[in-house]
């Protein structure tokens, strides 16, 4: 096969093969290449299935896990709503979005950990202790009163399981794909599109009916089952690859420039991407929006997710991961400046959710990928761990610095939206830098 700019070597100078982007695959190999045998070296791009029962379970198991995970993750402003109007109604809105923020840190800080405990043991612990981890989570949140209490309950032990289940799936999903990883992603991250549209809806139809303690415990035991699915389903394709426990291994990423700008890029975008999710609600409230309608908004936006996810995922494997992300992460800041900003009516609220939950949607499926196109297989796990540990930061500090902006003597909605598309759009246009950085000026599908 011969060798193109397209080759992505993750590694200078490294004696292991380099991972061919898709389109070398199409080529056509050489004598020599053709009965070169390949069916040793289970990390070689021709030995990823990209199909076939086990890949397809384990699919299905990782669409369970971000069903769970994100999807659990996007219903967030939810409960900064209900908070603010019952349990916590004496604390500022700034003080209530510290559990929400705490729940995106805690879930991707210990990300470096969690993945060099994939790469040494696979997924079935990880699943089995954030399975324990998570639902345990929400029962004990079930019997909160006090702050302290939905801190340690909702803002740390659940998100603890949250990030051994996520990153159990994005890294088992990774070993049975390779030309079709994209669509992969976008699939198994419509997982949480789908779950931040049924907890929203079921949250705020249960409280009414059966009360907030029941309801926690019912989104718990669904939890539960559908976790169930994910242990019996999830595998990863390739062995463990056990090493030592050393510094130098969560050192490496940052030896590989494209990977520090990647993550660079994602932190600014993190900074404000879950902002519009945790305060859409809150804000169409204080526009008159009626209570039925406004637990809709955050549904709607995680419906439209689902096909940001997708699309995005498949179009990434035609177009280019790094490409796609630029398009998308403009697209999102654009439309919480020129579409959120000026917005005071329930159709602007409703078209901004819906518009704004595809854009932004994409985010999830293609970091990932991007992380998966500038790396080795067997490094996968540790760099994505990695990625979210960092932009995790992103997420503690952008939600509380959206309530103080609203809370301050004058501030107000206007310059909490205005803050959230300036990082989203700083994001953006560094994701243009990187893309430079591993691909250089010319326009190619990468």
């Amino acid at each position: 096969m011969a060798k193109s700019e397209a080759s992505l070597d993750p590694t200078e100078n490294s004696s292991q093969f380099k991972v061919k982007e898709d389109v070398e695959l199409q080529e056509v190999p050489t004598k020599a290449e053709k009965h070169e045998d390949h069916s040793n070296n289970p990390w070689h791009p021709s030995q990823f299935p990209d199909g076939g029962r086990e890949a397809l379970l384990c699919l299905l198991g990782t669409f369970c896990c971000l069903f769970c995970s994100f999807g659990w993750l996007n219903c967030v402003g939810v409960f900064q709503s209900y908070y603010q109007t019952h349990q916590l109604r004496e604390y500022s809105p700034s003080t209530v979005a510290w559990i929400s923020s705490c729940e995106i840190f805690v879930m991707f800080v210990p990300g470096p950990i969690v993945g060099f405990l994939y790469d040494n043991h696979g997924p079935r612990y990880l699943l089995l202790f954030g399975t324990f981890m998570h639902v345990f989570g929400l029962m004990m949140t079930s019997l909160c009163s006090k702050y302290y209490q939905f801190i340690l309950a909702q803002g740390i032990c659940s998100p603890l399981g949250l990030n051994c289940i996520f990153t159990a799936a994005t890294s088992s999903v990774t070993t049975w794909f390779f030309k079709k990883r994209g669509a992969a992603y976008g699939i198994m991250a419509a997982g949480s599109g789908l779950g931040g549209i049924i907890f929203p809806i079921m949250v705020s139809h249960l409280i009414p009916e059966v009360g907030y303690a029941w309801t926690m415990r019912i989104s718990g035991f669904l939890i539960l089952g559908l976790l169930t699915v994910a242990l019996l389903t999830v595998r990863s394709r390739l062995p463990p690859r056990r090493r030592d426990f050393k510094l130098a291994h969560f050192l490496e990423p940052f030896k590989d420039r494209r990977w520090t700008f990647l993550a660079g890029a994602s932190f600014l975008f993190f900074m404000g991407m879950f902002i519009p999710i945790n305060f859409i609600e809150v804000q169409s409230l204080a526009n008159g929006m009626s209570q039925k309608m406004a637990s809709y908004l955050i549904p709607i936006l995680n419906a439209t997710s689902i096909f940001g996810r997708i699309v995005p995922g498949i179009l990434a494997d035609k177009l280019g991961r790094f490409n796609m992300q630029i398009f998308m992460s403009f697209l999102s800041g654009i439309l919480v400046l020129a579409l959120w900003l000026p917005s005071s009516s329930n159709v602007a609220f409703i078209t901004f959710s819906a518009f704004y939950g595809f854009s932004s949607g994409a985010f999830v499926s293609l970091a990932p990928a991007q992380t998966a196109y500038i790396s080795k297989v067997e490094l996968i796990g540790i760099r994505t761990g990695m990625l979210f540990a960092l932009i995790s930061f992103a997420g503690l500090a952008g939600s509380p610095i959206a309530g103080a902006i609203v809370t301050r003597e004058h501030g107000g909605f206007h310059e909490l939206q205005a803050f959230t598309g300036v990082m989203m759009l700083a994001g953006a246009a560094m994701f243009v830098v990187t893309r430079i950085v591993v691909g250089g000026m010319k326009f190619a599908r990468i």
